[in-house]
């Protein structure tokens, strides 16, 4: 199968993010729906992680946090995110996930051919405090699918 890869760094970005969110749903279809929503976590104080239910609505607002901050970095039309997404099935995450993956694609597509000097010249504050550079943000993105994937195999784990 011939793998189509998009262009330049922010292409590379975005393809690396494409391949976490699909991992991410290949460990979501395997996952029984009785265990879904089940309280995983029963130590931690972050309403985010205590089952993989509560963590799949906050990658996929975490996804569209993301693009919003990229998008008003650059002046683009952004839609609010929403608090909650209707992640109630392994099978409906999985469509939000593609829904945030189109709206990701939406908000790179006329940004591969930017250089990498105005990368870096376009430092966004974040909600929580940090500042990242537009490749910081992008790479902060895959790798917060990455270690919340990780989170859930180990929930499946103890199961």
């Amino acid at each position: 199968m011939k793998k189509n890869y998009r262009k330049g760094a922010v292409g590379a970005l975005m393809d690396e993010y494409e391949r976490a969110v699909e991992e991410l749903k290949s460990l979501l279809n395997t996952i029984p729906l009785e265990e879904y929503s089940e309280i995983k976590d029963l130590d931690t104080i972050d309403p985010d992680c205590k089952s993989v239910q509560t963590i799949m609505n906050h990658v996929v607002r975490a996804g569209y946090g993301y693009c919003n901050y990229i998008r008003k970095q650059f002046g683009d039309p952004f839609t609010e995110r929403k608090e909650f997404y209707d992640v109630e099935t392994p099978q409906s995450a999985c469509t939000h996930l593609d829904e945030m993956l189109v709206y990701t694609e939406e908000t790179l597509q006329n940004k591969y051919d930017i250089t990498f000097d105005d990368i870096l010249k376009n430092i966004i504050k974040t909600n929580w405090g940090q500042h990242y550079d537009f490749d910081q943000l992008m790479e902060h993105a895959i790798v917060h699918i990455l270690r919340h994937r990780r989170q859930i195999e180990k929930f499946m784990v103890k199961a």
